[in-house]
């Protein structure tokens, strides 16, 4: 046999090679890793997932270990920054976000969701209310408000900030930082005036932190909805979260976690 039929047999062979392997290595690519449900949080959310005596704990927390056992899939959470989350995600680092991702226009485009919760915020200030602030309102001009990073409070009070310009008022300084304790933190050092925050995270900063915070003006957008998020297109992942949320509902857990985070009946959406 010729050294080019030699050469030509061996090619050939690696190209067979080649598309046997090719379906297993799409397969290994649809999960982070077999049998588990690896998911990133922003662990700095209270109530919703944070860092309790070196324990990660919260309502997503609880929520989604329920929910693995239902879909025969072990949790496996990765911590990391909020602004992180989306990028990890697409790069395929994460199956999923557990992170009480607010539903909103823009992150649509980049994610698809899974919405399991509707919530409101509230505006947080120091007790006492030194400056005078009376809710989300043009009493924020000229303040400095502090949000989470990348969160929907940020656009919430940028948008606030517009208005007060059309108003010929100061405008908002919009203060941000990677977490919500840290936002808290600010208030309560007095180097921020308010905090956007949601209703049920207000409500465990006040009982954690009694007499330090109030809420003032009333709830705000409470109709905005919370979500796992998955890849765009990932269909599997998705029915995944939807028959194990399904399954949670029947069986009474879903109930039973707001009830224990005492966040108000008016957040379930099933």
């Amino acid at each position: 046999m010729s050294r080019q039929n030699l050469m030509f047999r061996h090619v050939a062979g690696l190209g067979l090679v080649l598309c046997a392997l090719t379906p297993f290595a799409s397969q290994a690519a649809e999960s982070v890793a077999p049998g588990k449900l690896t998911y990133g949080t922003a662990a700095t959310f209270m109530p919703f997932e944070y860092v309790k005596d070196g324990q990660l704990t919260g309502f997503d927390i609880d929520l989604i270990n329920a929910l693995s056992k239902h879909i025969n899939l072990t949790p496996a959470p990765m911590q990391m920054e909020f602004k992180g989350l989306i990028p990890a995600l697409q790069g395929k680092r994460l199956d999923v976000i557990n992170s009480a991702m607010y539903v909103n226009p823009t992150r649509a485009s980049q994610v698809d969701f899974v919405p399991y919760l509707k919530i409101g915020s509230r505006v947080v200030v120091r007790k006492g209310n030194p400056a005078g602030i009376t809710g989300r309102d043009l009493s924020l001009c000229g303040k400095n408000v502090v949000v989470t990073l990348g969160g929907i409070e940020e656009s919430q009070a940028r948008e606030d900030n517009k208005k007060c310009l059309a108003a010929k008022k100061e405008a908002i300084n919009v203060m941000t930082f990677p977490a919500a304790t840290d936002s808290a933190v600010a208030v309560a050092q007095g180097r921020a005036d308010a905090e956007f925050l949601s209703t049920p995270g207000t409500v465990a900063l006040l009982t954690e932190k009694p007499g330090v915070f109030e809420a003032v003006g009333a709830e705000f957008e409470a109709d905005t909805q919370i979500a796992f998020a998955v890849r765009k297109g990932d269909s599997e992942t998705r029915a995944q979260l939807e028959k194990g949320l399904k399954a949670l509902v029947k069986d009474g857990t879903y109930k039973q976690l707001i009830e224990k985070w005492r966040f108000p009946e008016s957040v379930a959406i099933f």
